[in-house]
C-alpha cells in the first residue's frame, strides 16, 4: 500500500520536497484531507484556515529551500501567538482574540520555510482543565494535556510535526498517551516571546512528532542548537533506570514495561544501573506545585481580577490556592531546586541518560482528567532536557512511554542515546 504524504515523518517529508519529489502544497492538501476525515472524532484544532495553509505552501514551493525542514506543515499549540490566526489560550476571555505579533518559535518557522497549519486545542491557560480533544487511538479515553491538540494531532497523522508547551507534563504525558515521540528540550532552549506564560520559571516550549530524529530537526532548526540529526552512538550506554519516590503511584503494567524495556537495552550492551536520586530530591514534587501554582496565579492576575467569572471551577481554586502561598515558601521552593540542579549534575558523571516513566499508566478512561504528571515534575523544574519514546501498550491497549532524561544543555547526546535506544526496543 502506497504512504499518503500525510503519513511521511518531517524529516523525509522535507527531503523530499528538496529533491523536487513532493510539493509543499501536495503535503498540505493531505494532511488537510486527514484533518477533514478525523477531526469530529479527534477535535486537534482550535483554528484551522485550508486556504491560509495552501497559501503558505504554494509560497514555499517557489522558494529555494529556506532550512532543512522547508515546506513542512506544523501545528502550534494555542498558547503561543500567531499574528494571522486567533490566540485564544483555552480561555474564553480570549476567544476571538488577534495579536499583532508572531510568538518568537513562530516567527523562526515561518522563516525557515513551515507552513503554520493552524492552532492546536490546549487546556485552559495550559494547566489543568481538560480541553475538547480525544485520543486518537480510542476517543473515549484522554490524549493527555495540556498539549492535547498537538499530540493528539500528530498521532493521527494531521500532521508531522507540532510545538507544545511543558510545566509539569505537558509535552511528554500526552506523546506517552497517543504513542508519539516528545521532547522537552533543556530549559529556555526555544525563544518563548508570545508564550502566553502559566509559570515563567517552569514553561518551556518542546516538540512532538513521530520519530527522534523530527524533534532533533525542529530543535535544531528553531534553537540554533548544534544538533546532529544523524549522529550515531560510538559506544554502549551507560543508562540509569529511576524509580522515583512515586514508583507505586504508576500501575503494574507500567512498571513492568520499564523494566522489560531496561532488560532489553541491557541485553543489547548498556550498562543499567538502578539510580536513586538524593533524599533532598523528593522535596521538588511539592517545590514544583508551590512554583506553578505561586507563578500562575501572578501570570494571570488581570485575568483573575477583571473575568474570574470566565475561569473554570476547575482551575480557579488552584489560582486562589496560588495567591496564598507567601513569598517566602516560594523562595525557600526555588532555593532547593537550585541546590538539586547542581546535585543532579554531580550524579549525572556517571550515566549518560537515566530511563524512568514517561506517565503511570496509560491514557485514562474519560475526558474529565488530563491524566498524572507525577513522574515529569521533577525532570522540568531541574531543567533538564526529556525524551518520551513510544513503547508497549496498557491494559486497556493503548500506548505507554519511556522518558529519558538526561543533562542540562546535553539535548544533542540525549537525542543521540533516544536514537539508539528506539534501534534496540521493538517499535509496534
Amino acid at each position: 500500500m502506497s504512504q499518503e504524504p500525510c503519513e511521511l515523518h518531517a524529516v523525509e517529508a522535507a527531503q523530499r520536497i528538496a529533491r523536487g519529489e513532493l510539493t509543499s502544497e501536495a503535503l498540505v492538501r493531505s494532511c488537510l484531507e486527514r484533518i477533514s476525515a478525523r477531526e469530529p472524532q479527534v477535535r486537534a484544532w482550535t483554528f484551522l484556515d485550508a486556504e491560509l495553509a495552501l497559501a503558505q505552501a504554494r509560497a514555499c514551493d517557489l522558494q529555494s529551500p529556506r532550512s532543512a525542514l522547508h515546506g513542512v506543515p506544523v501545528g502550534i499549540k494555542d498558547v503561543l501567538d500567531t499574528a494571522d490566526m486567533p490566540s485564544e489560550y483555552g480561555s474564553p476571555i480570549y476567544r476571538g482574540h488577534r495579536p499583532r505579533a508572531d510568538a518568537g518559535c513562530v516567527a523562526l518557522l515561518r522563516e525557515a520555510g513551515c507552513v503554520i497549519l493552524g492552532k492546536t486545542v490546549t487546556t485552559e491557560f495550559a494547566n489543568i482543565h481538560p480541553a475538547q480533544t480525544r485520543n486518537p487511538h480510542n476517543p473515549a479515553h484522554t490524549p493527555g494535556g495540556s498539549s492535547s491538540g498537538s499530540a493528539a494531532g500528530v498521532a493521527d497523522y494531521m500532521m508531522p510535526l507540532a510545538i507544545g508547551t511543558q510545566t509539569g507534563g505537558s509535552t511528554i504525558r500526552p506523546a506517552a498517551y497517543c504513542g508519539v515521540v516528545g521532547l522537552k528540550p533543556t530549559f529556555n532552549s526555544m525563544n518563548r516571546a508570545g508564550l502566553k506564560f502559566s509559570a515563567e520559571t517552569l514553561d518551556t516550549i518542546g516538540l512532538i512528532a513521530r520519530s527522534v530524529e523530527d524533534v532533533a530537526l525542529g530543535l535544531h532548526v528553531i534553537s540554533g542548537r548544534a544538533v546532529q540529526i544523524g549522529k550515531s552512538a560510538t559506544r554502549m550506554p551507560r543508562i540509569g533506570v529511576v524509580h522515583t519516590a512515586h514508583w507505586h503511584d504508576a500501575d503494574l503494567a507500567s512498571r513492568e514495561n520499564l523494566d522489560h524495556a531496561a532488560a532489553l537495552l541491557a541485553n543489547a550492551g548498556a550498562s543499567v544501573s538502578n539510580v536513586s536520586l538524593s533524599p533532598k530530591a523528593d522535596g521538588l514534587y511539592e517545590a514544583h506545585s508551590t512554583i506553578a501554582l505561586y507563578e500562575a496565579a501572578r501570570a494571570l492576575a488581570w485575568e483573575y481580577f477583571n473575568h474570574s467569572d470566565l475561569i473554570s471551577r476547575t482551575f480557579l481554586p488552584k489560582i486562589e490556592e496560588g495567591w496564598q502561598i507567601p513569598r517566602a515558601t516560594y523562595d525557600a521552593a526555588r532555593k532547593l531546586a537550585h541546590e538539586c540542579r547542581g546535585e543532579f549534575s554531580t550524579r549525572m558523571q556517571d550515566h549518560d541518560f537515566l530511563l524512568t516513566l514517561s506517565g503511570p499508566n496509560e491514557a485514562p478512561l474519560g475526558l474529565k482528567t488530563n491524566g498524572s504528571s507525577i513522574f515529569n515534575r521533577i525532570w522540568t523544574l531541574l531543567g533538564v532536557p526529556c525524551v518520551n519514546l513510544p513503547f508497549g501498550h496498557g491494559l486497556n491497549g493503548l500506548p505507554l512511554g519511556l522518558q529519558l532524561a538526561g543533562r542540562f544543555d546535553g539535548d544533542d547526546d540525549l537525542l543521540m542515546w533516544a536514537r539508539w535506544t528506539r534501534l534496540h526496543l521493538p517499535w509496534d
